[in-house]
């Protein structure tokens, strides 16, 4: 199993290039087999998720090539196995995105309910809902959700969905399986996301009919086929604000190539008022920092408020940071698991149930520490990069998940990093 070794203490300095983003290739990779035609999807991310989809869509029948350049294209008109099987997706929460298109286009889907990260109950509940509103008929047997068309029917059928909660994946699933339902979707209380709005703009290069993604209210007018299109994966925001922490943490200054700053506003406004300094581009963000930073309070919530998934980054970087600060978690239940590792490298962080305070230390010291979500391995490894001597990350198949090559491009901008086989 293979762990990371860090030599901490170093700035970072140079320019790294943000890769697409994993939240938005995931889900169009499945919006890929809404059509028979040949689909080209370019700045996808070399990542063990995204290998495990293409994994999945071949099982499928389908074809996906996947080119050194980061591009991927797929043709589902072989198509005869519309299942996504446990043994494929164990490890990979976004198996659930398969459920929408299979049904829409082939009036059946059996789909595994899905693994990944520990980090809390991410229910498939409304998932179900919004599609037997549509008229699909789903049971759960033996651990997979198997949903098929009712008898007689050729195609979905448009509907109103209000989810009781907002949900990522289940507004993608919704917005898949709409585009060829018969009639016209409306989806209250959708995601707000940047992957959504990406979503959408892929679906309409496919000639669907989807209106108002990334607002509070989607329409969309089903058409009888989609046909193929090429589409560029949006940048992950997730990445460039792992980035930003990183270098905020370190000091150094650093541009990030194909950064949106625009994606990360609750990220930047938290930087900027610890006292980084960050500097908005028309092709990507410079940050630097020059001094210790201030700790700052915050709370989880949906986009466009803090993201869950830049919790233990920032985390991470108030750990050793000027003052206490207090982190609510509101996402999900179970996603402080990487406070115990931090305070093995040293790290002061009272835990009580959804609340987190920190109380900023001078320097941490290096340790063998152990990855434990996809997330919490980022915070590890921006701690690792401040810390006195030598940090393991064990467990790092949890980073390759969401991450590509990040030892390569901390390596480009001047840390002490390695892989150890």
């Amino acid at each position: 199993m293979d762990k990371l070794l860090i030599r901490g203490g170093r700035p970072l300095n140079g320019e790294v290039r943000i890769s697409g983003a994993k939240n938005a290739a995931l889900p169009e990779l499945c919006a890929a087999l809404l059509t028979p035609d040949q689909m080209t999807l370019k700045n996808i991310p070399r990542l063990q998720d995204v290998a495990t989809m293409l994994k999945l869509i071949r099982n499928m029948g389908a074809t996906a090539e996947f080119a050194g350049d980061g591009t991927v294209t797929i043709e589902s008109a072989g198509l005869h196995f519309p299942e996504a099987p446990y043994e494929m997706v164990k490890t990979m929460r976004a198996s659930v995105l398969a459920l929408g298109p299979l049904l829409a286009r082939f009036g059946e889907a059996t789909v595994s309910l899905p693994g990944g990260c520990a980090i809390g109950a991410r229910p498939v509940d409304q998932h179900i809902k919004g599609l037997q509103k549509m008229g699909a008929e789903i049971v759960i047997e033996h651990g997979y959700m198997i949903a098929k068309l009712p008898k007689g029917w050729t195609r979905l059928k448009g509907a109103h969905i209000r989810t009781d909660m907002i949900t990522v994946t289940g507004t993608e699933n919704f917005m898949m399986a709409a585009a060829l339902a018969e009639g016209e979707t409306i989806l209250e209380n959708p995601a707000l996301e940047p992957e959504i709005t990406d979503l959408g703009d892929m679906l309409n290069a496919m000639g669907a009919k989807v209106e108002g993604h990334g607002t509070g209210r989607i329409r969309i007018q089903g058409v009888e086929r989609l046909h193929g299109a090429t589409h560029k994966v949006v940048s992950d925001r997730i990445e460039c604000g792992t980035f930003l922490c990183a270098v905020a943490a370190t000091g150094g200054s650093v541009f990030l190539r194909d950064g949106r700053a625009d994606h990360l506003g609750a990220v930047i406004d938290l930087l900027q008022a610890a006292g980084a300094k960050i500097e908005p581009l028309a092709d990507g963000i410079r940050v630097s920092a020059d001094r210790r930073l201030d700790a700052q309070s915050f709370k989880t919530t949906e986009y466009p408020g803090f993201p869950t998934d830049m919790q233990a980054q920032f985390m991470a970087l108030n750990c050793i940071s000027e003052g206490d600060a207090k982190i609510t978690e509101t996402i999900f239940e179970n996603r402080f698991m990487h406070v115990s590792e931090l305070m093995r490298m040293g790290a002061r962080i009272d835990v009580d149930g959804k609340v987190a305070v920190t109380h900023g230390v001078e320097s941490l010291s290096g340790a063998t520490v152990m990855a434990t979500d996809l997330r919490a391995s980022a915070s590890l490894v921006i701690a690792g990069l401040v810390a006195d001597g030598e940090t393991i990350v064990d467990r790092i198949y949890h980073l390759d998940r969401g991450y590509e090559q990040m030892e390569a491009k901390l390596t480009a901008l001047g840390a002490d990093i390695e892989r150890v086989k």
